[in-house]
């Protein structure tokens, strides 16, 4: 456990960083939500229904945007190949940086979700809803993506590929908890059923994600 939490104040050392990657995420998400009213229009009703797919969809983007730095500096570096030597199972130091980077670029897209629930003229039980499904969501997010992440370390322009890997992989997770939103906002569906699968989206990618990367990086170290 030791190595483990060790593991965890490392990578959110390094994310936080300037040039680290954990606020390329949100300065992204801000733009997505600040340039959406622009396209969209003056219309504030149009706005409030579109709020919560907005939100989410400018999440998921910045999400995937820092993930192919959760292997790559480390492969670049070495500190890959000890990770990989050490006595820690690969699988625990696998989830160890998923949460990691959940909590550097992760988390903070979603305390920034009140502030940039305004724009969308959003009140305060729609933002609320939005970042309670983003709290649900974006762990499978994460650990979804480090399959990609994973897979990807080794190959050129590994980048592209990630993306056509995780993308599929994430739709799930983008329409229940769009749909949670909107249950909300205007119904009819209630926010209890799709929310509950998002968070089991989410404990099913915190047990396969692990074990699944873990298993893309031997094979892509050997």
């Amino acid at each position: 456990m030791t190595a483990l939490s060790a593991l965890i104040r490392r990578d959110i050392k390094i994310a936080l960083r300037v040039g680290g990657g954990a606020l390329i995420g949100v300065l992204f998400f801000l733009t997505v939500v600040v340039l959406m009213p622009f396209a969209v229009g003056p219309d504030l009703a149009l706005l409030s229904r579109l709020g919560p797919a907005i939100l989410w969809l400018g999440a998921l983007l910045a999400s995937l945007l820092t993930l192919d730095r959760l292997f790559m500096a480390d492969h670049e570096d070495g500190s890959l190949d000890l990770i990989t030597m050490s006595r820690t199972p690969l699988e625990l130091a696998c989830a160890a940086k998923a949460l990691a980077h959940w909590l550097a670029a992760g988390l903070p897209l979603i305390v920034a979700t009140p502030v940039l629930g305004l724009l969308l003229n959003l009140d305060v039980v729609a933002t609320g809803a939005v970042a309670l499904t983003l709290l649900a969501g974006t762990p499978a997010l994460t650990f979804t993506g480090m399959i990609g992440a994973a897979l990807a370390v080794t190959l050129h322009r590994g980048g592209l590929l990630m993306a056509v890997l995780v993308l599929p992989l994430s739709i799930p997770v983008l329409i229940f908890g769009v749909a949670a939103s909107q249950a909300v906002i205007v119904g009819p569906m209630t926010f209890g059923a799709p929310f509950s699968i998002l968070c089991a989206l989410s404990l099913v990618s915190l047990v396969i994600g692990p074990f699944a990367a873990a298993a893309s990086l031997r094979h892509g170290l050997d």
